[in-house]
C-alpha cells in the first residue's frame, strides 16, 4: 500500500528555538522553519527530512530517535564534546572512558549516545568499525 509513498519521521521538543540552535548551530544541519505552522525541518544528506515540532507537554524519548553514521567515531565524539555535548552511558553497555561503546561483535557498530536540549536521545555510530 505504501511501497511508493514518501515518508518522513518526526519528534517533539519543548523549545523550538533551542532545537533550531542545537540542530542547526551546534550539529551543523540545514534547518528550515515552516511558515504555516511552528515546526522545523531537519534536512539530512540524501534528501531525508525530519519534522521537529513543539509540544507543551513534551516528554523526552526514552529511545534513540536519530542516528548519525560517521566514518570516525573518535573524531565525532571529540567534536561533540568540544561543542559542550556530554555523552550518555547506559546500563548493559560497556563504554570506554570517552563514552564510546566499542564494537566487539562482527556486524555491530561502535556507538555513542547524546541528548538534544529537549532530552531526546541521539547517537553517532561508526559502521566501518563493525
Amino acid at each position: 500500500m505504501f511501497a511508493e509513498s514518501k515518508a518522513y519521521s518526526g519528534f517533539s521538543v519543548d523549545d523550538l528555538g533551542r532545537a533550531k540552535e542545537f540542530y542547526g548551530g551546534t550539529l551543523g544541519l540545514r534547518v528550515t522553519e515552516e511558515e504555516a505552522m511552528p515546526v522545523l525541518r531537519l534536512h539530512l544528506p540524501g534528501g531525508t527530512q525530519v519534522l521537529v515540532y513543539p509540544k507543551d507537554d513534551h516528554e523526552p524519548a526514552t529511545f534513540t530517535i536519530l542516528n548519525f553514521t560517521v566514518d570516525d567515531i573518535d573524531k565525532a565524539v571529540d567534536e561533540l564534546t568540544a561543542r559542550g555535548i556530554g555523552l550518555e552511558r547506559y546500563e548493559g553497555f560497556d563504554a570506554d572512558d570517552r563514552g564510546i561503546v566499542r564494537s566487539t561483535e562482527r556486524g555491530m557498530p561502535s556507538i555513542a549516545w547524546f541528548k538534544d536540549p529537549a532530552g531526546n536521545i541521539l547517537s553517532v555510530l561508526d559502521e566501518s568499525a563493525s
